[in-house]
């Protein structure tokens, strides 16, 4: 039967030979570069070949117990199940007579080394991110400190690929409505293939129509660590190193696990910049066209002087004309991130500003709106969350379309409708707008800004933790 498969799975090694004194056939099947040879030459036929001497009956029993010197074994009889895992790295054992073949874990455990995450750097915290392989992953949870509270379920994903998942959380912290809610959501996935944690994200998130992600991706252990102790339930997948984190809140796509490392004074500064950052990032070309468009009034009058003397000569409307801009400026950052290392970031910058200086003299845009874009630009890379980020982008255009439609009240309008959006919004039941609305007073120590640590006593009342207090004095 194995060599049958072997037409379909070129990369199957099936290795014959001969067990005790009697002579039984026997057989091991492996996954050439899958399987670990060396634990397969010493542990599995080293032990199973020394014992040609001995006159003792072959069982299942009496080889796992005492021959082979391997962890991880199990028996079926099964083939649907036998070559599943024989595809993934396992070997198999089958002995005339016996009726099972005995399954023995010998996947080659070659994983890319612990580096320091590349979305989520951090100037004073822990260097280290996750890999793409799961057990990796999952110890890097385990190591961060002695917790037998930390619960890792254990779930396949995938109809015809199937990968590991692991729903992460506390025990005696998290909400059990929340993990069975998760534990649901995914259980319900049913796709061919899931080859980045991005699928999970999109198949188990509230609002797909929403522009805001509502489930938290992050490469940083300790950001999950930190997640999981307020409450949160994180989700691991085999093959990528971004974890998920739920429920989430707008606030946390605006906070860095950097916050909460510096004193408190200076996290809350960084915080609060963060969020008028993201102001900047929104408003910023939509405010332009307005005043520019609709109400050049108020303006000073010697800086809409200045405007217009600057804008002579510009053949488009300002609406076009901050287009021609963002756009360009999309592209350019579009490039730089999938251009190679050296050259990417120089290229951006470079491109960035010979594009500007271009247009600027050859009278397309004015010097002032070549400000504009630039200032917000800059303001979207202070976002820490790159979702986030994309997110104020696509909002941006939005914006300036509202504006350019309805001047300054296009604008208002835009925004609380955003707002009216984000308050109707909802994270695994959680209201995307916590802690303002529903306000809760307690949870406002680590909102806008992040109060000494000494203070935050408890837990965020949103996520209805079993144990409140996370400092019991």
């Amino acid at each position: 039967m194995f060599y049958e498969q072997k037409n379909n799975h070129s990369d199957i090694t099936i290795r014959e030979f001969l067990i005790g004194k009697q002579g039984v056939k026997a057989a091991i099947i492996f996954t050439n570069c899958l399987a670990d040879l060396v634990t397969i030459d010493q542990h599995i036929l080293r032990a199973l070949m020394s014992l040609r001497e001995q006159d003792v009956p072959i069982s299942e029993s009496y080889l796992i117990n005492q021959v082979l010197s391997v962890s991880y074994i199990s028996l079926s009889d099964d083939m649907d199940v036998i070559l599943p895992k024989i595809l993934i790295g396992s070997t198999a054992l089958i002995i005339d007579g016996l009726s099972n073949a005995i399954l023995i874990k010998t996947a080659n455990s070659h994983s890319r080394s612990i580096e320091e995450p590349i979305s989520e750097a951090l100037v004073r915290g822990p260097r280290t991110g996750f890999n793409e392989t799961l057990s990796d992953n999952t110890a890097l949870l385990r190591k961060h400190g002695e917790n037998a509270s930390l619960s890792l379920i254990s779930m396949q994903v995938g109809a015809r690929a199937k990968k590991g998942l692991i729903i992460a959380y506390i025990k005696d912290l998290a909400d059990p409505a929340l993990v069975e809610e998760v534990q649901r959501r995914v259980s319900k996935i049913s796709i061919d293939n899931l080859p980045e944690s991005g699928y999970v994200e999109q198949l188990i998130e509230d609002n797909f129509l929403s522009p805001f992600p509502q489930v938290q991706s992050t490469e940083r252990p300790d950001r999950v660590i930190g997640a999981l102790m307020e409450g949160r339930v994180a989700i691991l997948l085999d093959g990528t190193p971004f974890a998920l984190i739920v429920p989430v809140t707008f606030s946390m796509l605006l906070q860095s696990p950097e916050d909460y490392y510096e004193r408190w004074l200076a996290g809350t500064l960084l915080r609060m910049l963060r969020f008028f950052a993201a102001l900047i990032a929104l408003l910023t070309p939509a405010l332009y066209i307005s005043f520019i468009a609709f109400h050049p009034g108020l303006i000073p009058t010697k800086l809409a002087i200045s405007i217009i003397g600057a804008r002579v000569g510009v053949p488009f409307s300002s609406l076009i004309e901050a287009l021609i801009m963002e756009v360009a400026i999309e592209i350019l950052r579009e490039a730089g991130l999938r251009l190679p290392k050296p050259i990417g970031p120089a290229m951006g910058i470079v491109g960035g500003l010979i594009i500007g200086e271009a247009a600027v003299q050859a009278g397309i845009v004015s010097p002032i709106l070549v400000i504009v874009v630039s200032v917000t630009a800059i303001s979207s890379f202070a976002i820490p969350q790159y979702s986030a980020g994309i997110t104020l982008r696509m909002l941006r255009f939005a914006a300036m379309f509202c504006s350019a439609a309805f001047g300054m009240y296009g604008v208002v309008l835009f925004f609380l409708l955003l707002l009216s959006h984000i308050v109707k919004l909802k994270s695994f039941g959680i209201p995307y707008a916590s802690p303002a609305v529903p306000y809760s007073l307690s949870d406002w120590k680590d909102f806008f800004v992040r109060m000494p640590i000494f203070m935050m006593k408890k837990r965020p009342e949103m996520l209805q933790n079993t144990d409140s207090k996370r400092q019991k004095k």
